[in-house]
């Protein structure tokens, strides 16, 4: 009788702490994504609060995104080695302090500084949420943990459009950072007083901190390349030098793995053809997702004329879709095996890209339901399907004592694909706006001096103004030239988004087996 009431009272003892150690995750992790999607929305207000051109939008939104693509398997691999939660709560702290000093950002200089500091806090936070998850839960449980985390994290994220728009046509776009703050107070409250340290007692070997600075200077130098190369040409000495150092860094880093005794990245993970597939169709799928937002909402509220407040709003079916579907998608998971959910959201996605792509310049918001509406559905139940799936998948290929790296992995291709994403889709973007728009222009027999003021101001994308002192009737023809060329840009981007996630999606069919999760 003893016996059985000190397993009752275990059981007890264990499931309590899964409650707690799953709701401080889904807090913290919460500001991290609350922030992503609601600094979208707010993008347009920083942009004319700030005169911001569109490479610099792109740096307010890839200074984080760099950071934390670069340095989040060394948070992992912190977490293992000095303690899970105590890396997580540093995370944290940091990520909280940065969050104020973006808010009190008084140029895009300070505010790009500001989130690169964020982007480190984050880079500590990110794995720590799935790391502990993993750790706690046993694998029977552990596919609709993750599925729950992913749903209540996806209701945050889906708040933060709502919040952006409000807060930026309230003029109150720096509240997007201020919220940060008692998310964090509360989450490390919870942490400290509620949720037992978890570390690994056996790691003993050196952190692979060469791996990790090579790692960091290559992604910010192939960043920099990919992002500045629309505005200076890839003749540009610092472009050129840039891209190369990167290449150079980002290769140097695959030969260091490879050697070190503690690896940020066990390259031998990957002859498991399962984590190959997920983990590429996760890096193509979240590339044009995390990128396809930064454009959106500057179409709603740039071209499309949508009020900010409106234009979050009409992202909330996405987020809804993702909250309805993840558990379910993870329980799937937990009994079925990856594939079919991953080949049925790649195919969704690629078709929710493809419908978007076929949105012109429309009335407003009255054609939201007959433009946006239609594609963004898909996405949402493209992504509702693949998040849990995609997740659990990476997880469930790694052994206890890696759950930290696991963790890394699966954080680091999301965060990777924002960075890449933004770049690569950011470049397309902005050549494709300067040559639609210059080609269009021509039409209006401008001046060369004033083609010459558009072709500068090309570099702003939809917010470029017409030349100075121009008639009204030409003046606005000229700003309907630069709705245009937006639209085409939007619509380049859209298949290159399709095409890769499509791509992806042939190559989980051919890897995945049917039936992989015992």
């Amino acid at each position: 009788m003893a016996v059985q009431c000190q397993s009752t009272q275990l059981k007890r003892s264990n499931a309590a702490s899964e409650r707690w150690v799953l709701f401080a995750t889904v807090l913290a992790s919460s500001m991290a994504f609350i922030d992503a999607t609601a600094l979208n929305v707010a993008l347009p207000a920083i942009q004319t609060q700030f005169t911001a051109t569109g490479v610099e939008l792109l740096w307010i939104v890839n200074s984080y995104a760099l950071v934390v693509a670069a340095l989040l398997l060394l948070g992992g691999a912190l977490g293992d080695h000095f303690g899970r939660r105590r890396i997580f709560m540093a995370g944290i702290t940091i990520f909280a302090v940065a969050s104020l000093a973006c808010g009190l950002a008084a140029g895009t200089r300070s505010l790009i500084a500001a989130r690169a500091i964020q982007g480190l806090g984050a880079a500590l936070m990110i794995p720590g949420s799935l790391s502990l998850i993993s750790a706690t839960f046993e694998p029977s449980r552990r596919g609709r943990a993750i599925g729950v985390w992913s749903a209540c994290s996806v209701v945050m994220t889906a708040l933060g459009p709502i919040l952006g728009g409000l807060l930026a046509q309230a003029g109150l776009w720096r509240g997007v950072f201020f919220v940060n703050l008692p998310l964090a107070l509360l989450s490390l409250v919870i942490l400290k007083v509620k949720v037992p340290e978890d570390i690994d007692e056996t790691t003993s070997r050196p952190l692979d901190y060469g791996g990790a600075l090579l790692s960091v200077v290559g992604l910010a130098s192939f960043n920099y390349g990919l992002i500045e190369a629309a505005s200076r040409g890839w003749h540009d000495p610092f472009v050129v030098t840039g891209t190369v150092t990167g290449i150079i860094c980002l290769a140097a880093f695959a030969r260091v793995e490879r050697r070190a005794a503690a690896p940020l990245l066990p390259l031998d993970l990957f002859h498991d053809h399962t984590l190959v597939a997920a983990c590429f169709q996760t890096l193509c799928f979240y590339s044009g997702l995390f990128g396809m937002m930064f454009f959106l909402s500057l179409n709603l509220i740039q071209v499309q004329q949508y009020d900010p407040a409106f234009a979050g709003l009409a992202q909330l079916p996405l987020m809804l879709l993702v909250v309805l579907l993840s558990p379910m998608a993870g329980r799937l998971v937990d009994r079925y095996g990856p594939r079919l959910p991953l080949v049925i959201g790649g195919t969704l996605a690629s078709l929710g890209f493809l419908v978007l792509a076929q949105t012109g310049l429309t009335a407003g918001p009255r054609e939201y339901w007959s433009s946006f509406l239609p594609a963004l559905t898909l996405l949402g139940l493209a992504m509702g399907i693949s998040a849990a799936p995609l997740s659990t998948t990476v997880m469930n290929s790694v052994q206890h004592e890696q759950t930290g790296v696991g963790s890394g992995i699966n954080s680091t291709l999301s965060r990777l694909s924002a960075v890449l994403g933004v770049a690569v889709l950011g470049l397309v973007a902005l050549l494709s706006f300067e040559h639609s728009l210059m080609s269009q222009v021509s039409e209006l027999h401008l001046s060369s001096e004033e083609t010459a003021i558009l072709a500068n101001e090309s570099i702003k994308l939809a917010e470029a103004q017409p030349p100075p002192g121009m008639p009204v009737e030409a003046a606005a023809a000229v700003k309907l030239e630069i709705k245009r060329a937006y639209i085409t840009a939007f619509r380049n981007v859209s298949y290159v988004c399709a095409g890769t996630v499509g791509f992806s999606t042939l190559i989980t069919a051919a890897l995945i087996p049917r039936r992989t999760v015992s």
